[in-house]
């Protein structure tokens, strides 16, 4: 993995009132302490090529004491069969099963200033023993992928956003 890559910009003034204190409590409870965004590229990655990652943090107001940064990359088999797919099944079938689940560091610990943004670059290899991306009639495996900022509380992230894996075979 290259090291990581931090930029960093601030703005605003620091103020610490009560209402701030209630604040900083209410966001490290719901992770809204910073607005974390990721973008990656190839859009399609295929088992153990690599992963070019951006996380892009910003504090919405207070300070953020991080843990570090990561990549938390999932996927997930669905199966759903409507009653009557197979015989004598009297009602509908749905389960899933995670198949991959894995967290890659891309930056130490560090502070987010109050209303500082940083973005920290990384490279994330990915699995090479994995199932692809794909959809059937009954079943779907799916991938997907987050930036995450790991502070007390709630870690502020990106959300899962859906991420295509390819297959090599």
């Amino acid at each position: 993995m290259l090291g990581p890559r931090c930029f960093s910009t601030r703005t605003g003034k620091d103020s610490m009132g009560i209402f701030d204190k209630i604040k900083d409590v209410t966001n490290m409870v719901t992770g809204g302490g910073a607005r974390v965004t990721l973008e990656y590229d190839p859009p399609t990655g295929f088992p153990g090529d690599s992963l070019s990652v951006r996380v892009t943090a910003t504090s919405t107001g207070g300070q953020v004491k991080s843990g570090g940064v990561f990549v938390d990359l999932q996927a997930v088999e669905r199966v759903q069969m409507p009653r009557g797919t197979v015989s004598g099944q009297e009602s509908a079938v749905q389960t899933s099963h995670t198949t991959f689940n894995q967290e890659f560091r891309i930056a130490p610990a560090f502070t987010l200033a109050p209303n500082e943004t940083r973005e920290f670059e990384g490279v994330v290899r990915l699995p090479s023993n994995v199932e692809p991306t794909f959809s059937g009639r009954y079943t779907q495996h799916t991938w997907s992928i987050r930036g995450r900022v790991e502070a007390t509380g709630n870690d502020p992230d990106s959300g899962f956003q859906p991420f295509r894996m390819g297959s090599n075979g």
